[in-house]
């Protein structure tokens, strides 16, 4: 199906379901997608598998096309609500990730004091230190929890074979609630194994972990773009609405887009 690839470090601002007016930052190459994960549903299709030498942007280029488009923006009386981390991949995997946070933060609050900065991470990088404390800074820590077991999030997420689920939940945990679960709910196949996020199993296992993490707000979502692997269904309203109730009588508020 066709996927697609953001080719610059910065891009938008595009109209997000979740985070308003956006101006996206890609940490990652232009050219490829860069991940701990290949996710069935991702919409920049395949993580890269080669010994094709990674390049990304230096710190000092992230921050020079940042403060051009905010001054730009602020000279024309342009707004927006969210500077958010996405692009072709895990945004964490950065090597400079907590100092462009930095620099972020500083030319947000010089520019466009009224935007909030948003990353959204699959979570794999949270053993590293630097990651946690830039995520701490931040004013949206979204980060992904598709399933409720490894097996599920196996078959969803295809992570890295040295990612394991239970370490993933025990670092979520660490931020003591000081953060946002995102959640895409799916069913479908990938290489001949059937998958299904919405089972009783799978939700009623999702929602212990939601008691455990205590994140600020849970995100829940259905697939609305174009995907890699063709053999997936997208997850009905009624649905969708019934696992958000489920979550608020845990006494967390619940978003669905």
């Amino acid at each position: 199906m066709g996927t697609f690839l953001f080719n610059e470090i910065i891009f938008g601002p595009v109209s997000s379901r979740r985070l308003g007016v956006s101006l996206g930052i890609n940490l990652l190459p232009t050219d490829y997608k860069f991940c701990t994960f290949n996710c069935v549903y991702c919409e920049c299709g395949w993580t890269l598998k080669s010994d094709k030498k990674i390049k990304l942007p230096t710190a000092a280029e992230v921050n020079e096309a940042l403060e051009q488009v905010l001054e730009d923006y602020n000279q024309k009386g342009k707004t927006i609500d969210s500077i958010t981390f996405a692009g072709n991949g895990e945004p964490t995997i950065h090597p400079d990730f907590e100092k462009v946070i930095d620099d972020t933060i500083a030319s947000r609050n010089r520019f466009m004091p009224q935007a909030l900065i948003s990353v959204l991470s699959n979570a794999s990088q949270l053993n590293k230190p630097k990651v946690t404390n830039a995520l701490a800074k931040v004013d949206r820590n979204i980060l992904k929890l598709d399933a409720g077991t490894e097996k599920t999030y196996q078959l969803i997420n295809q992570a890295q074979s040295h990612l394991k689920f239970d370490k993933i939940v025990d670092y979520l945990k660490n931020f003591q609630g000081n953060l946002i679960i995102q959640t895409l709910f799916i069913r479908g196949e990938h290489g001949g194994e059937k998958f299904d996020n919405t089972t009783e199993a799978e939700v009623s296992a999702w929602l212990k972990l939601l008691t455990e993490i205590k994140p600020k707000s849970v995100m829940i979502y259905p697939i609305e773009r174009d995907t890699p692997e063709e053999k997936l269904e997208k997850i009905d309203h009624k649905t969708l609405r019934n696992i958000a109730l489920r979550v608020e009588k845990l006494g967390f508020k619940a978003e669905m887009y």
